[in-house]
Parts: structure tokens; sequence; C-alpha cells
């Protein structure tokens, strides 16, 4: 049995981890952790969503290795080093843990419950490794950094939606808050590098929003993760190849309109003149529009984004009319527009902002991303990294340690073993501690892998929703995360190190 896409497991880390175990100092003990650096994008809101353990876990980790996975793995190291000559590998510890432990990997990892939102440098994975296979305990970070892709993707969509919601707040009645969920759709499918990376991304944005194009994700969550319940939903809607398929656009949103206009349908405008097509489609095709009663939803596909969104609700209005709600904005009669292209946070806002301004209710347009969702994003996004905390030598003597490149002092890592605990001063916010010194309340960093798989730890899709829904609703923007005891550890253990660095202790002993 070979791992994932036919690799041997032991290649599921870069190249350089395979060297470590020979060098890393003999110890008792040793421990990693994951956090993320900073904000997305450096954000205000320091709100972020940890998501997509669960998939790395069981896909990459919780698999038995074999001896076959070695003799591959050392078939490939044979001419893997410079000059295609040998390259390092621990394989005696590989063959141990085959024959001690039914193959598995050995350490231990805690981590936060999916979907749970997190600031700055709150520990949300801590690895632990023990005696012999000290040396192993950052062997994974490969695989469990990956974490960063569906974790950005999960924060980018819900700071979306925090956008969406205050526009809503102001221009949409509570009787329709409903549609919230809708507002964003996946349209990225295409833009991903493969099929793997569509499935987790659109999951991440499934955490938020219900509307998704993304199939791959839709059944994923439905299927594989939430028991059969449907999570995703989305509505017929031509591209350019049916509208120009068609001998006129009028023509074709007439088939769209027999096909399914008695429900939710979108028809793409912009094939030859969007301003045009506004103009002489609409009022050509609204009486059976009205006949059929359901929903047309008018999209724009190139051109200025705010000014193209106001053309179709002006358009949409003219042809259909529309109707003031309660909080004084008009909506449109079975009418809205949806904008798709190129759709950033930054430009949605500018979207909503205009659309409000023109008087209309929020309600009335919708955002596609594809590219900007799910693939224009990378590490760097919310800077997420895992590093070497502590350490407990073989004869004994603990060390806590962290590094300060005084180049990169954004890159400054925490000392020491860590808990995770909810403050109740900031509304239950996570804040992080050092292990002897945290509240006598649970930690939220709790075991997902240990040695091998455990059961019960993995939630249902639905329950990762509402655990969401529930943090992000009450947590504020900016939270104190670190204690003040893990911060005043990280001056002792940097001034410690940094006298050592003075006096050359540091490179010399």
């Amino acid at each position: 049995i070979m791992g994932p896409f036919g690799l041997p497991l032991a290649l599921l880390a870069d190249s350089y981890k395979a060297s470590h175990a020979a060098v890393f100092p003999d110890a008792q003990q040793a421990t990693a952790y994951a956090e993320f650096r900073h904000s997305l994008n450096r954000n205000e809101d320091q709100r972020m969503v940890f998501y997509g353990l669960q998939y790395i876990v069981k896909t990459y980790i919780a698999l038995p290795w074999t001896r076959q996975d070695v003799d591959e793995a050392e078939a490939f190291f044979n001419t893997h080093n410079a000059g295609f000559t040998k390259f390092p590998f621990p394989k005696h510890l590989f063959l141990k843990f085959i024959q001690e432990n039914r193959g598995y990997f050995p350490v231990r990892i805690e981590a936060l419950r999916e979907g749970s939102v997190v600031y700055p440098h709150v520990p949300v994975m801590q690895i632990t490794a023990n005696d012999e296979y000290a040396g192993l305990v950052t062997y994974l970070e490969t695989v469990l950094l990956m974490t960063w892709y569906p974790s950005t993707v999960a924060t980018l969509s819900r700071h979306a939606w925090t956008r969406i919601q205050a526009a809503y707040e102001k221009s949409v009645d509570s009787d329709r808050q409903w549609t919230l969920e809708s507002r964003l759709h996946d349209f990225g499918f295409r833009a991903c590098t493969c099929v793997e990376q569509s499935m987790l991304g659109g999951a991440a944005h499934l955490l938020t929003f219900s509307g998704s194009d993304t199939l791959s994700a839709a059944h994923y969550v439905q299927y594989r993760l939430n028991g059969g319940r449907p999570v995703a939903t989305s509505i017929p809607a031509t591209e350019h190849s049916v509208m120009t398929a068609h001998r006129s656009e009028r023509q074709a949103v007439l088939r769209m309109i027999e096909e399914y206009g008695e429900g939710v349908y979108a028809c793409v405008m912009d094939s030859f003149d969007y301003a045009r097509a506004l103009q002489e489609v609409l009022p050509a095709v609204a009486s059976r529009k009205l006949q059929k009663g359901g929903i047309l939803v008018i999209r724009p596909d190139s051109g200025d984004q705010v000014e193209a969104v106001l053309q179709g609700l002006r358009a949409a209005e003219r042809v259909f009319g529309s109707d003031t709600n309660q909080r004084g904005f008009k909506v449109l009669r079975g009418a809205s527009v949806v904008q798709g292209d190129g759709v950033t946070p930054e430009t949605l806002q500018l979207i909503l902002d205009a659309v409000l301004a023109a008087g209309f209710s929020a309600e009335c347009v919708g955002f596609g991303m594809g590219g900007g969702l799910l693939q224009k994003i990378n590490r760097d996004s919310m800077s997420m990294a895992i590093k070497l905390s502590s350490i407990t030598y073989k004869d004994g003597l603990p060390r806590d340690v962290m590094k300060f490149p005084k180049q990169g002092s954004s890159k400054t890592s925490l000392p020491g073993r860590f808990s995770v605990h909810a403050d109740p001063a900031q509304n239950g916010a996570p804040v992080a501690y050092r292990c002897g010194h945290e509240p006598s309340t649970p930690s939220l960093l709790e075991v997902v892998y240990d040695g091998g798989p455990v059961e019960g730890v993995w939630d249902s899709f639905d329950q990762v929703r509402e655990r969401l829904n529930d943090q992000w609703s009450r947590l504020p923007p900016a939270a104190h995360a670190l204690s003040s005891d893990l911060l005043q550890h990280q001056k002792h253990v940097h001034d410690i190190q940094e006298a050592r660095v003075t006096d050359g202790s540091a490179f010399s002993t």
C-alpha cells in the first residue's frame, strides 16, 4: 500500500527534513507548534479561521507506513544528493516505528477544533515527539502547514461576509436576512491548480456561504463531512458559449425563461454590448419573464465593476419595477444582479457602497469570486509557520527555545509548551498560556493524533459551521491573545539568548 498519488509516505516532506534526525540533539522530548504570524493581509480585523486539519491528518498522516514505503524511499534517496549520490534519511527510525507502532508516525498532535476563530500567534497545533523519535518532531511540518490554504480561504470568505453583513444590516429587512448566506458564490473551480485544491478551498468557503459552483467541494462536504446533509446550492445560468450559440441574445434569454423561468436563473449579458442588451433585450423578454414569475439574475462580466452593477440594477428597475422596503431601500421585483468579474473584498465593498448610495437594498446584488477566492492567496497571506519551541535533552535538562532573527523580527517565535484557553474577559477569545501557568479551564488544544488515529475528534461540517458562526459573532476584531506570563517568559528566553548572541556563545560554545 502506497501513499496518496502513489508516493511513498516517507516522501511527503521537504528533502532537508530527511537529514535532520541524524543531527538533532539526543533528547527525551521535543515540541513544536503552529501559528499564524499575522492577520489576513495584515488587516486591522485580526480574526482568522483555523480549518482543514482533518483532511491533512486523514489523508497524509493517519496512515500506516510499510516496508514498501521505506524501500521505495530508499531507492529514491540513493540518487537524490548532489551529484546524484546518496541522500541521508533515517531509515532505522522508519523501520523501528513500522515494526513497533503498527507503521504509524510516532508523534502526538494537539490542535484547536476545526472552525475555531484565532488571532496572530495563538498556537493552533502542537506537535510532540519523544525519545529516539524527538528528531522527527517537525518531519510532518510540510503537510501540516498545508492547512494554511483552507484556513486562508475560510478567513477570506468570512471577511467578505462581514462586509456584506454590514450592508445587510443597513438596507435589508429582517425577514430577508436569510438571503445573506447566498450572497457570495464560489466560481473558483477552474481557477485551481488541481481538483484536490478546489475541494479543500471550496469546502472552506462553504463554512460561511452556501453558494457554490465548485461541485467537487459541494459533494465532498455533503457526503464526506456532513453525513449526506446538503450544504451547497447553485442555480441554472448561461455562459457566453450558450449566449453566442443562439441567433440573438433575446432568443438565448427566452430559452432560459422557458426552461427555468419559474425559479431563479442567471444570464450573462455582455457577450456583445452590455448596455444595449440591458436596453433592448430586457424589455423584449419582459412579458414572458413576468408570466413565468421567477427571478432573473443579470450578470455583467466586463467593464467597470461598480458601474456595471448599477447599470444592471437601473435597467431591471425600469423594466420590472421595484418596491421600497421597511428600511427605505429599493428592492427589485423578480430580478437582481450578480457581479463575478475580478471581485476582491475591496471591490466588493466599493460595489456595496455604490448600491446603497443609489438607493438599492444590498439583497439586490450578489457576488461571485473565482481565482480571487481559491487561488490568489499564499502562505504569506497569514504567514503560517511551525517552529520548535521546547526540548528536554537526554540528560533531563529542559530548555524552551525560540527564534528571533535580527533582520526579521516579524518571524520571532514563542518558547515553551502551550495550552490555549477561552478568556471570559474577552468574550471567550482564545489566549495562549505556558503549560504549568494556565487557568483551570480545559485547554482548547485537543489530541487529534497520538501515534495513530484518534477516534471521535472530528466534528460534522454543520457543527464546524456552527462553531465559526458563534465565535465570529461574539469575538472582538482584535484581542490580547498571549497571556502576560507567556509574554514575560518570551522576553526572559529572548534576553538569555540575546546575551549569548552578544558574547558569542550562541555561535561557538
